[in-house]
């Protein structure tokens, strides 16, 4: 069950990525639709990065109050909704707007998935994940 869960922590840290990469992946397409300058991708990414650092400075009392579990939870949830507004915004504003979900979303997941790893794992947990 210890590896089971290691396993979908993983998973977890996967799709925490998916956002970024999709983001980046899609922008050429995103800024010619919207009739936006290729640069305005840079606020976005900054919107999202600030805002996963506010999340993480926030991270020790929210997960003490609610739990791994229901932070985990409410943070993917904010992080889909960002994915599904970015997919109907239908201008840099809300591109903008949909951006300080996806970065607490992203910073609370990882703080908390972060924190239940060094509190429950040894740090070789981690070796026999990758090496079998």
């Amino acid at each position: 069950m210890s590896t089971l869960l290691l396993l979908i922590i993983y998973i977890v840290y996967i799709g925490l990525g998916l956002p970024d990469s999709i983001t980046g992946a899609a922008w050429p397409a995103i800024y010619e639709e919207l009739g936006i300058p290729v640069s305005a991708e840079s606020a976005v990414t900054v919107i999202i990065s600030l805002c996963t650092v506010l999340a993480s400075f926030f991270s020790a009392k929210i997960i003490n109050k609610f739990g791994t579990g229901i932070v985990t939870a409410f943070s993917t949830l904010l992080t889909a909704i960002a994915l599904i507004g970015n997919s109907f915004a239908p201008n840099l504003f809300w591109l903008c707007v949909c951006s300080v979900p996806a970065g607490f979303g992203a910073g609370a997941i990882d703080a908390a998935l972060n924190n239940y790893a060094a509190l429950h794992y040894k740090p070789s947990a981690f070796c026999i994940v990758f090496t079998g």
